[in-house]
């Protein structure tokens, strides 16, 4: 099953890919914020049909939730903002390689603390040197 989670986490990889070039065009077009704005707003409706209509959960133990877990709609509009503001100034492959190498940044300190509730990895050596690798093809790419 880990090949299936694997495969739907490629798709959506390509679908940021392709996310980040048509946001820049809509940016282009309608202003930074407004794209940013006009993406989210499709998102979101886009996910009210499909809870609407398949949801399974219950919305209603939101009440119930730690307050920390609903900054996920902040970041995620931040991050669209960021793409449609950077994409058409860098171009799609070194906005993405910088947008990875941040996430694997970040991810690599929440797995050693296990912050946010998540199980502890260790930052080994190793980890560090392959993410200094990766920075250093960020500067070469956009040199």
């Amino acid at each position: 099953m880990n090949i299936v989670y694997s495969l739907l986490a490629l798709v959506g990889g390509i679908a940021i890919g392709i996310q980040a070039v048509v946001n820049g065009g809509l940016g282009k077009k309608v202003g930074t914020m407004e794209a940013s704005f006009i993406s989210f707003f499709i998102g979101t409706a886009a996910l009210f049909f499909t809870v609407l209509f398949f949801g399974k959960g219950n919305i209603l133990a939101i009440s119930e939730v730690p307050k920390m877990n609903l900054i996920g709609g902040l970041l995620g509009a931040f991050y669209v903002f960021v793409m449609v503001l950077v994409t058409p100034k860098i171009g799609v492959v070194a906005t993405l390689m910088t947008v990875i190498v941040g996430q694997l940044l970040i991810g690599s300190i929440i797995d050693h603390f296990g912050l946010f509730g998540g199980e502890r990895f260790a930052f080994e050596p190793t980890k560090l040197f392959a993410l200094l690798l990766m920075l250093i093809g960020v500067f070469l790419f956009n040199k």
